[in-house]
């Protein structure tokens, strides 16, 4: 059967560091005959090629090439294109690893919509990815109706017959920014670039050591000497205009003006922070004309200004500034409504801990000369973010805490301006509401609740807290899909955050009392802390002295947000004592049951709800016991670890 995909790997000296993107290509979705995996050695020095031939021994889909050290990732990449056998060749880096299913979902994406170049999802860990490109999917995407320029990393699936048709291949030598080269030249040749955003590809890796090549501190006259032929791309392949203009953008805002800004700025040695200031402010002069800087936020716009007339002090004093300004947000209500969690929060922008504040009555006026002084400059900006409040947006994403996969949730939000003092100035506050489906998210898993707002020249994120009243509760855990859903608060900092595989005591089952439970003929009855959208099939197990049976039993919605649970028993006069256990996913591989803090007593008379039976003497006596010898092990080990004295 034809290849469809080959996965090309360069691989320099990554270490333990592989082993989590050689387990993620072997997992694929896609049949073993339909992919196979170039690695592309180049010279390592370490384990890795001994680990990579026995891997190729082992397993017919990898293959490995050695080659001498080429100095970056050029080369190795295009020795990877012309020994592929692939429809679609698909570039991974080797501390990086893709989605169960990624080739299958690229592949057939890409097919679908007869694209030359597929953009899939991606996640970061430690590492910047785009966020609004991924908002939806982009069958037909360009870089006009989409943010396609602000992905240019090489992690993409691209039609191998387009690049030999085009003659495209990386940039080689000890050299930065070859991807963006690539990249920027695919997109403008390409005849339809798609992105697929609603499954995680690509997960972008920061090692724990921070030895990613893309993280070490690069000399910047080579750097942007680099940068340069990025842009000669775009020259040659678009018309001097505004889509030449929105794409220069992309390089100013992010490898330039970013670069200058806040504690990104701050924290550099004076020297270095001159020596980059000095390199950013030739690029931005010899390169940009008036439309590109135009195009930016305020906060950018200033910075521009200030780059472009040389004032590299001004430009630290208002990255001070900025260091000091923090987006605030404030959760108001969590709860269940008919199977989602709605969540209302407010949000703003607050500076040395306080609220920010704008001037009221404000217009837009354009920044046709950099700010005489950094006093100017701020003002200018809390101006332009007043008057530009109306386009200001307020998101909210669910993070997974283990693979930082994110995901928009659906939000509606209004745009309210809070007098102060009197009334010539104005706080700018967004107040959202939020539906959260828990049955869309993938998996089980802890996502944590992030707002992203964007206003004037800032774009921030921040966790969904602290929540405003120390020791208040989020919404009881719910019952959706077949999962135990539970909504809480981080410790220590109050954050929201949600639990979609909740279990064990954090289901909050220990408040129920024996007292409103019921036992009518063979049928057990209790009241629940839990949300239930309907009714709800769950397994009851029952348990007496080493017995053990499983009975089915329904959750259904009752008042005040609980779910009565209703259970058949097995036997209106089963003899001894029963101890019932909830199972709230009776479908899940491994079933796992929760037990009530209440007891069933069987006699001749029938079967009654009790109290728990506490244990006897002896068995308390035995379990304070085994704490005090548990103490006094953890007491005693770390002095054995160390060694004594």
């Amino acid at each position: 059967m034809p290849v469809k995909v080959s996965v090309i790997v360069p691989v320099y000296n990554p270490g333990i560091y592989i082993e989590d993107c050689i387990a993620s290509l072997q997992r694929q979705s896609l049949p073993p005959d339909e992919y196979e995996v170039i690695f592309v050695d180049d010279g390592s020095t370490d384990d890795t090629p001994a680990r990579l031939d026995a891997l190729a021994a082992e397993d017919p889909r990898m293959k490995v090439i050695h080659q001498e050290n080429s100095g970056w990732s050029g080369k190795p990449r295009n020795v990877g294109i012309d020994a592929s056998r692939g429809e679609f060749v698909m570039f991974v880096d080797n501390d990086d690893y893709l989605g169960d299913e990624a080739l299958e979902r690229m592949y057939d994406y890409g097919v679908a919509n007869g694209a030359d170049v597929v953009v899939g999802k991606m996640a970061g860990k430690g590492r910047g990815v785009p966020v609004e490109l991924f908002r939806r999917n982009h069958p037909r995407a360009t870089v006009g109706n989409a943010p396609l320029i602000d992905s240019l990393t090489p992690h993409k699936m691209i039609r191998r017959a387009f690049l030999d048709r085009v003659g495209l291949r990386f940039p080689e030598g000890r050299r930065r920014l070859e991807d963006h080269v690539f990249i920027a030249e695919a997109y403008l040749r390409a005849e339809n670039v798609s992105v697929l955003s609603d499954y995680v590809c690509y997960y972008h890796i920061r090692r724990d050591d921070g030895s990613n090549a893309g993280f070490e501190r690069f000399d910047p006259v080579g750097y942007f000497g680099n940068l340069r032929e990025a842009l000669d791309v775009v020259e040659k392949y678009t018309e001097p205009g505004p889509v030449r203009d929105r794409l220069f953008r992309r390089w100013l805002r992010v490898e330039m003006v970013e670069r200058l800004r806040g504690r990104r700025l701050l924290t550099l040695p004076d020297d270095y922070r001159r020596e980059l200031f000095r390199e950013i402010h030739s690029v931005v002069v010899e390169r940009f004309g008036p439309g590109v800087a135009a195009g930016l936020q305020p906060t950018q716009q200033v910075v521009a200004a200030l780059t472009a007339a040389d004032r590299v002090d001004d430009v630290v004093a208002f990255a001070e500034w900025e260091n000091s300004i923090a987006l605030a947000s404030t959760p108001h209500t969590v709860a269940w409504r008919e199977g989602a969690l709605r969540i209302e929060f407010s949000a703003e922008y607050a500076s040395a801990g306080e609220p920010m504040t704008f001037p009221a009555d404000s217009a837009s006026v354009p920044l046709d000369d950099a700010p005489k002084d950094v006093e100017e400059a701020i003002a200018w900006v809390e101006a332009e973010t007043a008057a530009r409040f109306g386009h200001a947006t307020a998101d909210l994403l669910l993070r997974e805490r283990a693979s930082s996969a994110q995901h928009f949730q659906p939000v509606k939000f209004t745009r309210e301006t809070v007098p102060v003092g009197d009334g010539d100035r104005v706080r700018l506050v967004l107040r959202a509401v939020v539906t959260v489906d828990p049955a869309s998210l993938p998996g089980t898993g802890v996502w944590d609740a992030v707002v992203r707002v964007k206003l004037g020249g800032w774009t921030k994120e921040r966790p969904l807290g602290p929540v405003p009243h120390a020791g208040s509760s989020a919404a009881h855990a719910g019952v959706i899909g077949g999962r135990a859903v539970l909504p809480y608060w981080t410790k220590p900092r109050g954050n929201l955050a949600l639990d979609t595989g909740a279990r064990g005591k954090r289901l909050g089952l220990g408040s129920v009392k024996h007292a409103d439970a019921t036992v009518s003929g063979d049928r057990l009855s209790t009241l629940l802390p839990l949300h239930v959208p309907a009714d709800t099939a769950v397994r009851v197990r029952l348990s007496s002295s080493g017995r053990s049976v499983h009975v089915p039993g329904t959750l259904s919605p009752a008042p005040e947000d609980s779910a009565l649970l209703v259970a058949t028993l097995p036997s209106a006069r089963a003899r001894g004592t029963w101890r019932p256990a909830l199972c709230l996913a009776p479908e899940a591989a491994e079933p796992r049951f929760v037990t009530l803090p209440l007891a069933l007593r069987g006699t001749a008379d029938g079967v009654r709800v009790v109290p728990v039976p506490r244990p006897g003497v002896l068995r308390r006596l035995a379990r304070r016991a085994r704490r005090v010898l548990r103490a006094a092990r953890a007491r005693v080990m770390p002095r054995a670890e160390s060694g004594g004295r």
